[in-house]
């Protein structure tokens, strides 16, 4: 083991410490004090904040001058209108009822006992992402909300503006009576750093994943603690012999081209074949002068000219790009057979006019999130109430689809007695 690493685990070690000791404080934190936080720091991104400037400025031209694409390089950029959109988000969770010591569920026994269940934080997670400097403050404002510590490694190419951000978390953490230590960025960009957060059971009590699918693999691969994460996003939209077409066409573009990079944007397209000739002529028109590319089954291909033929591959793919997949079925079971076995369990639509069918397609896709007339695009924690997410899970246990407040809090089980003594 090198010196390097050494000071390194060491450094590690002792901001992980620093969270746990953090967590306690915060957990014992009144809602008035986290929400006192989170305003101050809406306050702090609106104000003038040349350190911040400065600190993405130079994290935008080292991008630059190292050759990445415009589009990774735009993702680096703090403008101002990113700062007042994440100024409104920390309003917003202030404004979100407080899950932290919730009790539900609460009854008597036949013993007089009353037994019930109470909400309560994690703990301290951990967030390893990439690229996009915002996510430093989303993360952390739902840590702070939801009475959790957070250690954040953020990818190199924002590294001077994570921890730029993360200054302002923490002087908005003191000015509420808050320890500073409950947000903490890793600040190294060494890989090592993932590495120790993967093992960290002493110190992480979840570690979500952010980014790209290479990354979520290997965190999901190296952890022992608990992991919070999706790999794909491969959404269906299936239209049912029973759609309103005009309602099919306007939902399936909206899912696939309102944005075509998110992990919410459809990838795969069902259709009845007895509605087929009626609505993918009317589908590949719209799309045509939006250039998007059809990969279809060979039963598809002679209604959308210029399509090209679907491999085996196509129908599980994730393109987060112009491109769909589509596919005639015979029904209802057998769309469901297809999107369970190739899609990714994030979010599936169905368009129809029946409730049978509809109700049937809720309880038997496989999915975080399965909707009825609706665009896959709104499998998004602000779109669901959540105010903001800390991302998305296709995990069955803890948590599934946009994870927020309550996704980031567990129960524990509380008894209230008068007394009472088991006999």
């Amino acid at each position: 083991m090198t010196a390097l690493f050494v000071d390194l685990f060491a450094e590690l070690e002792t901001l992980g410490q620093a969270s746990r000791a953090a967590s306690r404080v915060l957990a014992a934190s009144s809602t008035a004090a986290r929400n006192q936080a989170l305003l101050a720091l809406a306050r702090r991104l609106r104000q003038p904040q040349p350190q911040v400037t400065e600190a993405n400025a130079q994290d935008v031209a080292q991008a630059q001058a190292r050759g990445l694409e415009a589009p990774l390089v735009d993702r680096l950029r703090l403008t101002p209108a990113i700062l007042e959109t994440l100024a409104q988000g920390c309003e917003q969770i202030a404004a979100l009822p407080d899950p932290v010591g919730e009790i539900s569920q609460l009854a008597r026994r036949e013993s007089g006992i009353q037994v019930g269940r109470m909400r309560v934080p994690l703990g301290v997670f951990g967030m390893v992402f990439e690229s996009r400097p915002n996510v430093s403050i989303e993360v952390a404002s739902l840590g702070i909300k939801s009475g959790n510590a957070c250690i954040l490694r953020g990818g190199s190419e924002a590294l001077a503006s994570n921890r730029a951000l993360v200054a302002l978390v923490q002087a908005a953490l003191e000015e509420a009576g808050l320890p500073p230590a409950a947000v903490q960025l890793v600040p190294h960009a060494d890989r090592a750093a993932v590495s120790w957060m993967c093992t960290a059971t002493e110190h992480l009590d979840l570690l979500i994943p952010r980014g790209g699918k290479g990354l979520i693999e290997r965190v999901a691969a190296e952890a022992k603690v608990p992991v919070l994460k999706h790999l794909d996003g491969n959404c269906h939209c299936y239209v049912d012999e029973h759609a309103d077409l005009a309602m099919a066409l306007t939902v399936v573009d909206n899912a696939k081209t309102q944005k075509v990079s998110p992990c919410n944007a459809t990838e795969s397209l069902l259709v009845h074949r007895a509605v087929a000739a009626a609505f993918l002529p009317r589908l590949a028109e719209r799309w045509a002068p939006k250039g998007v590319e059809f990969r279809a089954c060979p039963e598809s291909l002679p209604l959308l000219p210029g399509a090209l033929p679907a491999t085996e591959a196509d129908w599980a793919a994730e393109y987060l790009d112009t491109k769909i997949s589509v596919k005639l079925v015979g029904g209802l079971d057998e769309a469901i057979a297809h999107i369970n076995r190739y899609g990714s369990h994030h979010t599936d639509t169905i368009l129809t006019q029946h409730h049978g069918h509809a109700m049937r397609f809720l309880r038997e896709v496989d999915s975080a999130s399965v909707m009825v007339n609706a665009s896959t695009r709104f499998a998004d924690g602000f779109e669901y109430g959540l105010g903001a997410e800390i991302g998305i899970s296709t995990d069955k246990l803890h948590a599934r689809g946009p994870v927020g407040l309550e996704g980031l809090t567990s129960q524990k089980w509380i008894v209230l007695g008068e007394g009472q003594v088991r006999t």
